[in-house]
């Protein structure tokens, strides 16, 4: 730098600007290390740590713009996750009711074939019960009718029977209302 400061003096010498301004060489020198000087602190205490925090602010602009870029593609891909994971849960929800309405009609068949079997043994039963019944009033029907044949038959001939005698009778009864 001093050389080209040398060569301009030299060339303001030449011209006659240095004696028409009335410069003087050790004043200009003065003032060029007194501007170098302060060039060189401003420099050190006020550019560079400005230019640093610039730089610094630069690298947490571009840090939080890449994370902001990394969280979005995150959040994509969460939303993608929770779109697939409630697909699933509705596809599985939705075999958990085909399942539950089939083992429901399952059972109401089974439930209506039991009912049904449960109806015919019921029926049969019943059945079995009326002709128990049957037989019976039938049993008593004959013994009452040849209880009353015999008194009947006792009190036409006026005459007392004797047990074998009505045993007897009571059996031709029996057999006769048997055969009808």
């Amino acid at each position: 730098m001093l050389p080209l400061f040398l060569a301009v003096t030299e060339a303001a010498h030449e011209s006659g600007v240095i004696e028409k301004f009335g410069l003087e060489w050790k004043y200009v020198v003065t003032q060029i290390i007194s501007f170098l000087i302060l060039f060189g602190v401003l420099y050190k205490f006020g550019i560079k740590p400005t230019i640093a925090t610039m730089e610094e602010r630069n690298k947490k602009i571009g840090d939080g713009l890449r994370y902001t870029e990394e969280m979005q593609a995150k959040l994509a891909a969460s939303h993608q996750e929770s779109a697939a994971l409630v697909k699933t849960a509705q596809q599985e929800a939705q075999k958990v009711v085909d399942e539950a309405r089939r083992a429901a009609k399952e059972f109401g068949e089974k439930q209506n074939t039991e009912a049904t079997a449960r109806a015919a043994d019921t029926l049969a039963k019943a059945q079995q019960a009326i002709e128990l019944e049957h037989k019976k009033m039938l049993n008593e029907a004959r013994s009452e009718i040849a209880r009353l044949v015999v008194k009947t038959t006792e009190q036409v001939l006026a005459k007392k029977l004797s047990e074998a005698d009505r045993a007897a009778y009571n059996d031709a009864a029996s057999k006769e209302l048997s055969v009808s």
